[in-house]
């Protein structure tokens, strides 16, 4: 049985993220997608997710072409594979040949992961949203300082 997983923010859900899951459910029996947790895209990517784990874990949970959602609470893609127990990995194509994609080629090669890369949906992605957004809105507002009373 071939599994995939299929990780990602999904944060500000667009077709880049549908097309990722729709690709991936046709190259494997059972696709698992990894939702990354608020704390790790903070921690990682250094970004304030605009939609909370839960609630993109339950939007991604109902695409129909997603089978089960893991919920990413570690850095490492490997503590997912040990959780999730996965036989193929997919990746949009935007990390082919990059250092990380590189490491990550490696790290799943060891275990027997073989990793798949899709066509990076060139014209929309979350950080063009979010400057779309930040651009109709202004910048996010800095944390307030309480008054004194």
């Amino acid at each position: 049985m071939r599994i995939g997983y299929a990780a990602g923010a999904f944060d500000l859900f667009h077709v880049g993220h549908l097309n990722l899951l729709r690709h991936a459910k046709q190259h494997c029996d059972l696709l698992v997608a990894g939702v990354v947790s608020d704390e790790m895209l903070r921690q990682v990517k250094g970004i304030e997710p605009v939609i909370p784990t839960a609630e993109r874990a339950e939007i991604v949970s109902q695409i129909r072409f997603v089978d089960d959602v893991h919920i990413e609470t570690s850095p490492s893609k490997l503590d997912a594979w040990q959780d999730v127990g996965f036989t193929h990995f997919f990746k949009g194509d935007d990390w082919r040949g990059t250092e990380k994609g590189r490491l990550l080629e490696e790290q799943f090669a060891a275990v027997g992961v073989e990793v798949v890369y899709f066509p990076y949906t060139m014209h929309t992605s979350s950080t063009a949203l979010r400057r779309a957004l930040e651009a109709l809105t202004g910048p996010a507002p800095a944390a307030e300082a309480t008054l004194a009373p």
